[in-house]
C-alpha cells in the first residue's frame, strides 16, 4: 500500500469526484425499486394514475443522473488509471537502472519484465476498477440492506442471514486464494524466464539442434504455469456458482415469507416487489465484491513484488568528490568473493599500481578473476578486503557516477540496440562530433561500417543480429574511444578478431595521445605482449606481474599459457 500512498496525493481530486459519482451513482440505483414500490403501492392498487406518473418521473429522473454519474467516473477512471499505471512503470524502469549490481542478480530478469508488466497491469486494473465498481459494490449492497430493513425488518432477517453467510465463505476464499497467486506469480516470471533465455540464445540453440529439449523444458514450465493457475482460480470459481445459490435461496424464502406476510396484512405487494429487486441488488453486489476481493488478492501479490524491487538496495555512494579522476590505479592486497556465491575467493591478495596513461594485460586462465577485477573497478560489486584505490583516494570514495563516467569499457560480447549505426557509435557519447566518430572508425579497422546500406545512418537489429561477433565488438571499441575517458577497460575486446587485425587495433588504441590507462583482460599472450607489464592470475590469485621476458623467465603459469599457445616453443616472442 506504500505505492498508493506515494501516488495518491497527484490523483487525489480526480479520485476523489470518481469516488463522489460512484456514490451517487449507487443511491440513483438504489432509489429505483422504492420508487417502483411506491409505483405499485400508491398507483395500480390504488388506481391512481397521476401518482403512476408522479414516481415514474422520478424513477426515470434518478435513472437519468445514475447515467450520467456512470459516465463521469468511467471517464475519470479510464484517465487516472492509464496515468498511474505510466508514472508506475516509468519510476520501475527508473529504478532498475540504479538497482546495485547484487540487486539485479537476486532479481532474475524474466521477474523484472513480468513485474513491469503484468503486476503493473495488475495494479492499474485494480485502481481502474475501484474508480468504477468496487466502491459501488459495497455501497449498493449495505443501501440495499438499509433500504430492504426499512421497508420491512421482518423479512430483513432473510438478508442478514445470508450476508453473513456469504462474509464468511468470502474470508475462507482470501484466505486460500492469496498464497496462491503468489505461486502463480512465480510460476510466470519461470516461464519468461524460461522464454528469454531461448531467446538470447537462439542460435547457440539452432547449432546444438537442442529445440526439442527446450520445447520439453518450455512445456515442463507451462504446465507448471496452467495447474498453479488452475489451483489459484478454484477457490473463486467455486465460491461464485455457491453465492448464486445461497442469494437465490434467499430469495425464494422472501418470496415465501412475504407471501405469508401479506396473507396476514403485515405487508404489501410493492414492498414485496422491491424486496426481491434489493436482492438481486444485494447478489449482483456480492458477486462483484468476491471479485473485487480476487482482484485485491492478486494485486497484494502484485504489489509486494513490485515493492521489492522498489526496495532493493541501490549503487551504494552517491558522494562526490569534486576532483578530476586521471587514471592512477592501485590495487593492495585485494581479496573478494561474489555475495551470495560459494565462498571461493574470486580474487586473493592482488597487488599492483598502474600510473596515469600506463597499461597492464591481466591473463590467465578461465576463472581466474580477470573480468572481477574490470567489475570492481567499475563499482558493479563493493570492495570488502584490502584496497581498491583511484588516484590515491579508495575507490568507494567517489560516486557510482564518478567512477563510471571516468572508465570505458569494452565487453568480450557487446550489446547492440535497435537503431542506426551512428546511434550505437554514439551511444555513450551523443555529442561525439563526425570526426571524431571518423577518426575513432580508423583506430578501430571498422571501415565495413560504411559499407553496410545506408552507411552510418543505416539500420542495426536488435542486439546487431546483422553484424558478425568482430564488427560488434569493433563498434564497442568506438563507443569507448569516443566516450574519452581517463581508464580504458578491455575485455577480450579483440577475440573475435582475426590476429592480424586484433594486432592492429590494440596498436591504435595504445598509441593515441592523451593515452588513457588501459587494462587489456585476456587470454592471449599475442595480446598481452602489447602491454607494458602483464599481471598473471590463476584461481584468483596473482602468481606474476612483470613484462613479458620477466615472466617467461620467473612464472611457471605465465609459462604454461606461452608454450600451449605457441605450439611448445619457448622464448621471447
Amino acid at each position: 500500500m506504500d505505492i498508493f500512498r506515494r501516488y495518491f496525493p497527484t490523483y487525489r481530486t480526480q479520485f476523489l469526484v470518481a469516488v463522489l459519482c460512484v456514490a451517487l451513482e449507487a443511491v440513483c440505483d438504489l432509489l429505483c425499486p422504492t420508487f417502483m414500490a411506491r409505483i405499485i403501492d400508491y398507483g395500480i392498487q390504488q388506481q391512481s394514475l397521476p401518482e403512476v406518473w408522479h414516481w415514474g418521473r422520478l424513477m426515470l429522473l434518478a435513472t437519468a443522473f445514475g447515467a450520467i454519474f456512470a459516465t463521469l467516473r468511467n471517464v475519470l477512471a479510464g484517465k487516472v488509471s492509464q496515468s498511474f499505471g505510466a508514472d508506475l512503470r516509468h519510476d520501475l524502469f527508473k529504478k532498475t537502472l540504479s538497482l546495485s549490481t547484487e540487486s539485479a542478480d537476486h532479481i532474475q530478469p524474466g521477474s523484472l519484465i513480468t513485474r513491469m508488466t503484468g503486476d503493473v497491469t495488475q495494479v492499474t486494473q485494480m485502481v481502474n476498477g475501484t474508480m468504477r465498481v468496487f466502491i459501488k459494490a459495497p455501497v449498493t449492497c449495505l443501501g440495499s440492506i438499509i433500504l430492504a430493513t426499512l421497508l420491512s425488518w421482518r423479512l430483513s432477517l432473510i438478508i442478514y442471514a445470508v450476508v453473513a453467510l456469504v462474509t464468511f465463505l468470502i474470508i475462507q476464499c482470501m484466505r486460500t486464494s492469496y498464497p496462491r497467486f503468489r505461486l502463480l506469480q512465480q510460476a510466470m516470471d519461470h516461464l519468461n524466464t524460461r522464454v528469454e533465455e531461448y531467446l538470447l540464445g537462439i542460435r547457440l540453440v539452432k547449432a546444438f539442434g537442442t529445440e526439442k529439449e527446450e520445447q520439453r523444458k518450455f512445456g515442463t514450465d507451462n504446465d507448471a504455469l496452467r495447474t498453479t493457475a488452475v489451483q489459484a482460480q478454484r477457490p473463486v470459481t467455486l465460491l461464485s456458482p455457491l453465492l448464486t445459490l445461497i442469494v437465490g435461496l434467499g430469495t425464494v424464502l422472501v418470496l415465501f415469507w412475504g407471501s405469508r406476510l401479506f396473507s396476514l396484512s403485515m405487508t404489501n405487494a410493492g414492498d414485496i416487489s422491491a424486496f426481491t429487486i434489493y436482492m438481486a441488488q444485494m447478489l449482483s453486489s456480492l458477486l462483484m465484491i468476491t471479485n473485487i476481493f480476487n482482484i485485491f488478492v492478486r494485486t497484494k501479490a502484485s504489489l509486494e513484488r513490485i515493492d521489492e524491487v522498489m526496495q532493493a538496495p541501490d549503487d551504494v555512494s552517491t558522494i562526490h568528490m569534486g576532483k578530476v579522476i586521471h587514471g592512477a590505479i592501485t590495487c593492495n592486497h585485494l581479496d573478494f568473493s561474489y555475495p551470495e556465491g560459494s565462498g571461493t575467493m574470486a580474487l586473493d591478495d592482488i597487488t599492483f599500481h598502474l600510473e596515469p596513461g600506463a597499461s597492464l594485460a591481466v591473463i590467465g586462465p578461465t576463472g581466474s578473476g580477470k573480468s572481477t577485477l574490470a567489475w570492481l573497478l567499475l563499482r558493479m560489486y563493493e570492495v570488502k578486503d584490502g584496497m581498491l584505490q583511484l588516484d590515491g583516494n579508495p575507490i568507494s570514495a567517489y560516486g557510482t557516477d564518478e567512477v563510471r563516467h571516468a572508465i570505458s569499457l569494452v565487453p568480450q560480447k557487446p550489446s547492440l540496440f535497435t537503431g542506426t549505426v551512428r546511434e550505437n557509435l554514439t551511444w555513450g557519447a551523443p555529442q561525439a562530433t563526425d570526426d571524431a566518430v571518423k577518426d575513432a572508425i580508423d583506430i578501430a579497422d571498422a571501415a565495413f561500417l560504411y559499407d553496410i546500406p545506408g552507411g552510418l545512418e543505416g539500420r542495426i537489429d536488435a542486439g546487431g543480429a546483422n553484424l558478425s561477433g568482430g564488427q560488434k565488438q569493433r563498434i564497442a571499441i568506438i563507443r569507448a574511444i569516443l566516450r574519452n575517458t581517463p581508464i580504458l577497460i578491455l575485455d577480450d575486446a579483440t577475440s573475435a578478431l582475426d590476429a592480424l587485425t586484433a594486432t592492429r587495433v590494440q596498436q591504435a588504441l595504445l598509441s593515441r595521445s592523451p593515452r588513457p590507462t588501459t587494462l587489456l583482460i585476456t587470454q592471449r599472450c599475442s595480446t598481452a605482449i602489447s602491454a607494458e607489464r602483464i599481471l598473471v592470475l590463476e584461481n584468483g590469485k596473482q602468481m606474476g606481474l612483470g613484462s613479458h621476458a620477466q615472466l617467461l623467465a620467473s612464472c611457471p603459469v605465465y609459462q604454461d599459457i606461452w608454450q600451449t599457445q605457441n605450439g611448445g616453443l619457448y622464448g621471447d616472442r
